[in-house]
Parts: C-alpha cells; structure tokens; sequence
C-alpha cells in the first residue's frame, strides 16, 4: 500500500464512530432505549382526554363543597342572606357543621355538674351525702391522659346540654324530649353514685338532686374587663330512684 492509501485509511477509521454505541459516547457504552410509557401516559389520548375531564370535574366538585362549608360557617354576609337556601340544602343533612367560624362569643364559663343523694341506710335511717363533683371527677381522669375515653369526655357534659336545651329556667320540661333528658341524667348520675359507694355498705339511693356550678373564666392580666367570679348555682328538683335501679343497677 502506498502512503496515499495508508493515509486514507487512517483518516477513514478516525472519522468513524466507536463500535457498539452512539457518537460521541465512552468506548463500551450505549445510550439507554426509552421505556415504556406508564400511567396517564400510557392511555390513548382519548382516554387521557376522558381522565383530565374527570379530574377537573372532581377538582371543582371539591372547591364548591369547602366555598358551601365557608359560607355555612361564617358570620351573616351577603351572599349568606341572598343564597342561604342553597347553602342549607347542600349542607344539610350530611354535613351539617355544629361551630361557628370567627365565634363573637366564644365560651368564657366553666361549667360543673354536681349531685348529692339522700340514702336509706341499713337500719331504716335517712342520711344525705355531700355533694359529689362530677365533673371534677371526669376533669381528674382526662388530665395526663393520652386517650381519654369518650366517656369521661363527653357523656357527663352531652347530658347536662340535653337537659339544658330541653327545659326553661324553672326546670320545666318541654316536650318528650324533656322527660327524656331526665332520665338519661339520672341514669348517668345514679351509676356514678354507685362506683364512689355513696351509699355506704346495706344502703340504698332514694333520691338524688343535681346542680351546677358556673363561674366565669377569669380574664388575662391585660384585659381591662371586669367580670365577677362568684359562682352561680342551678339546683334541680329531687328526682326519685326506682327500687331496681337504686342499688346501681343502671347499665
């Protein structure tokens, strides 16, 4: 071969790509082939078109439900009093929202429930106890409790509510409802008396009388409202207990 060959040849295999990969790519080393496509993606573009519709509709069905929940909650505006009709309608029953956004009047009383019992002992006497603070009772369980039940949360205070919400101020009862709420606190009370033993070993609870103490949650230090502190009472009636149920036998 002449030097004019030797010089072709060279320059030949100079310009040509390396063996078994890309120009330009490290000795040994090919370019990774694209995947195959997954998700969205991989739909026909019909149906990614079907799938972006559905999407946008669950998008605006979502905003609609919090703009309605915003509305039912916040202070009477205008479109609260020009649409309040619609936004019951959506809300109710479902999702019927029991607070207020922005309260004007947020709770600043503490509330106790209370009971004594008048209790036939053993040998034909009649005693009554002191009175039994419930609602320090339930107050002491929960503190430093990581899970609380629901009882010593809820069911002393839900039943107070119901009997607040079903009698005027004289203790009278309006409705079935009424007498229901009754029954439902003795219960409650009756069953409390017994774990504490309040009537003592051969006694028995005869009657039981509930009250509640309110008092004011005391202002902070920067506050120049002045309210008083003294606590207010509400005593109920005395309720009998029937027989079967005053040894505790409320379950």
């Amino acid at each position: 071969m002449d030097a004019q060959g030797a010089k072709d040849t060279y320059d030949r295999g100079a310009s040509a790509p390396p063996a078994g990969g890309a120009q330009g790519a490290p000795d040994g080393v090919s370019e990774p082939l694209p995947g195959p496509r997954t998700g969205v993606a991989a739909l026909s573009p019909r149906y990614q078109i079907g799938v972006a519709l559905a999407l946008a509709v669950v998008a605006v069905a979502v905003c609609v439900h919090l703009g309605m929940v915003f509305l039912h909650v916040a202070p009477s505006n205008t479109v609260t009093k020009q649409h309040g009709k619609a936004i019951d309608e959506w809300i109710y029953p479902e999702f019927e929202q029991n607070w207020k956004l922005f309260a004007p009047n947020p709770l600043q009383q503490n509330i106790a429930v209370q009971v004594r019992a008048e209790i036939r002992t053993g040998d034909g006497s009649i005693r009554t106890t002191g009175w039994y603070d419930l609602s320090a009772q339930d107050g002491r369980a929960i503190d430093g409790n990581l899970l609380p039940s629901h009882t010593q949360q809820n069911e002393l205070r839900r039943a107070w509510d119901f009997y607040t919400a079903t009698h005027d101020g004289n203790n009278r009862p309006s409705g079935l409802r009424g007498a229901l709420s009754e029954t439902y606190l003795r219960r409650i009370v009756v069953l409390r008396l017994d774990r504490a033993d309040a009537a003592g070993p051969g006694g028995v609870v005869e009657q039981v009388q509930i009250r509640s103490r309110t008092t004011s949650v005391r202002p902070p230090e920067w506050s120049e409202e002045r309210i008083s502190l003294k606590p207010v009472y509400r005593v109920l009636p005395w309720w009998s207990v029937p027989h079967d149920k005053a040894g505790g036998g409320v379950r």
